[in-house]
C-alpha cells in the first residue's frame, strides 16, 4: 500500500505538468480510460471466462452510471480542480471520500445510524470535522509556508513563472470542482456495491465501466473541444501522463488494492490514503516549486482527523460485525427431516468453527457434570428415603 500510495502521488505530479504545458484534460479522460481498458481488459476474458455473468439491461444501466460517475464527472472534475489549484490541495481533498461515502450510504439506508454508540458518534463527528476542514481549505488560504527546501529553490530559482500561482478565484473554483469529484466518486462506490451483488466479475466489470466511461468522455470532448489539434499526442509528457493514469493508477493499482481489501478489509486500505497527501506535498515542492499555504495545512490536518475518526469507527463495526458471527452456531441447516436427520450442511469458516467447537464443548461437559451431580444427589435422596 505504501508504494501504490508512491504510485498515486506520481499521477498526480505528471498529470499537473502535463496540464500546465496545455493538455485538454477531457482528452486526457480519454487516453486514461482507454489506456485502462487495454490493459485490464485481457487479464477480464482469461481470468473471469467461466465466471462471468451474462449481461442484463438492467446491468447495463447501471453500468453505464457507473461509467459517468467515475471516468467522465469524477475524472473530468478532479483534473479542472487540480489545473486550478495544486496536487496538495486535490490530494487533501481527496480525503474526504470516506466521510463522504458513509454520508451516502445513511441516505440510501445502505448503513443504520446507532447514535448511542461510540462507533456511530465518531463516524459522525469524523464527517463534521472532514466537512470543515475542507470548508477552511476552500474559503481560508492564509499566507504561505516556507520549506527550508522550498527557500533553497526560490534562491537559485529568482526568474520562477508566477503566472502558475492560481487565484484566489481559481483556488475557489478548483476547491468545488474537486468537491464534486469527490462526491461522483463516493456515489459510484455506493452503486458499485449494488452492481457488484448483480455482476460478481470484478475484472471484467471494472474493463467494462472503463470501456463505457472511455466513449462517453468521447462524446463529452466533442461537445467542449471544438478544434482537432487537442487530440494531437506526441512521445512527450501528455502521452506519459495518459499512460501512467490509465496503466498504474487505473489498472495496477485496482489490482493490488482490491488485494488488500480482500486480506485485510477496507479500513486497512483507506488508512494509507493521507501518506499520498504527504508524499505529494514533499514532491510538489521539489519538482514544481510549489508553494503551501497555512489554511490548506490547517484543513489537511482537520480532514485527516476527521478521516481517521470515520475509519476508526468502521473498525469498530466491522469488529463488532466479525464477533457476532463467531458467537452464533457454527453450522446453519438448511432443510431437517422430520426425524431431525441434517440433509445439508453449510460450510462455514475454519477457525470461526474451531472457536465455536470449543465454545459447545465447554457447555456440554459442564451440563454433564451439573447432570451428574444431580444424579448422585438425587441417588443418595433415595438411600435416605429406604433407611428411613
Amino acid at each position: 500500500m505504501i508504494s501504490l500510495q508512491f504510485g498515486y502521488a506520481g499521477m498526480n505530479i505528471i498529470t499537473k505538468v502535463s496540464l500546465n504545458h496545455g493538455m485538454s484534460h477531457y482528452v486526457l479522460v480519454v487516453y486514461r480510460h482507454a489506456f485502462a481498458t487495454l490493459s485490464i481488459a485481457p487479464f477480464a476474458l482469461i481470468l473471469e471466462r467461466k465466471v462471468r455473468p451474462k449481461m442484463t439491461f438492467w446491468v447495463f444501466v447501471q453500468i453505464f452510471m457507473l461509467a459517468l460517475l467515475g471516468p467522465v464527472i469524477d475524472q473530468n472534475f478532479y483534473y479542472a480542480g487540480l489545473k486550478y489549484t495544486s496536487p496538495t490541495f486535490s490530494c487533501a481533498m481527496s480525503n474526504m471520500l470516506p466521510a463522504m461515502t458513509f454520508v451516502l450510504a445513511v441516505i440510501f439506508r445502505m448503513e443504520k445510524l446507532h447514535m448511542k454508540k461510540i462507533r456511530c458518534q465518531a463516524k459522525v463527528v469524523g464527517t463534521v470535522v472532514t466537512v470543515a476542514g475542507a470548508m477552511l481549505m476552500t474559503l481560508y488560504k492564509g499566507p504561505i509556508l516556507e520549506m527550508i527546501w522550498t527557500k533553497y529553490l526560490h534562491v537559485h530559482q529568482p526568474n520562477s513563472d508566477t503566472s502558475a500561482v492560481p487565484s484566489d478565484q481559481d483556488w475557489f473554483k478548483g476547491s468545488i470542482f474537486l468537491i464534486i469529484a469527490t462526491l461522483a466518486w463516493a456515489s459510484l462506490f455506493v452503486l458499485q456495491a449494488k452492481t457488484i451483488k448483480m455482476y460478481d466479475a470484478p475484472l471484467s466489470l471494472t474493463t467494462l465501466i472503463c470501456f463505457v466511461g472511455t466513449l462517453q468522455a468521447i462524446v463529452v470532448t466533442f461537445v467542449m473541444e471544438h478544434k482537432t489539434s487537442v487530440w494531437r499526442i506526441g512521445w512527450d509528457m501528455n502521452l506519459l501522463a495518459a499512460a501512467y493514469a490509465g496503466i498504474v493508477s487505473s489498472s495496477i493499482a485496482y489490482y493490488v488494492q482490491g488485494l488488500v481489501i480482500q486480506i485485510r478489509g477496507p479500513v486497512f486500505a483507506s488508512a494509507f490514503c493521507p501518506l499520498m497527501m504527504i508524499i505529494v506535498a514533499i514532491m510538489g515542492s521539489f519538482i514544481l516549486a510549489e508553494n503551501i499555504y497555512l489554511g490548506s495545512v490547517v484543513g489537511s490536518v482537520l480532514i485527516v482527523i476527521g478521516l481517521y475518526s470515520v475509519l476508526w469507527g468502521k473498525h469498530k463495526e466491522n469488529k463488532e460485525k466479525k464477533e457476532r458471527e463467531v458467537m452464533e452456531l457454527p453450522v446453519a441447516l438448511k432443510s431437517i427431516e422430520g426425524n431431525g436427520k441434517i440433509i445439508e450442511v453449510v460450510e462455514i469458516d475454519e477457525v470461526e468453527f474451531e472457536k465455536a467447537s470449543a465454545n459447545n464443548r465447554m457447555v456440554s461437559s459442564l451440563d454433564q457434570t451439573v447432570i451428574a451431580v444431580a444424579l448422585q444427589m438425587q441417588d443418595k435422596a433415595n438411600e435416605t428415603t429406604q433407611k428411613n
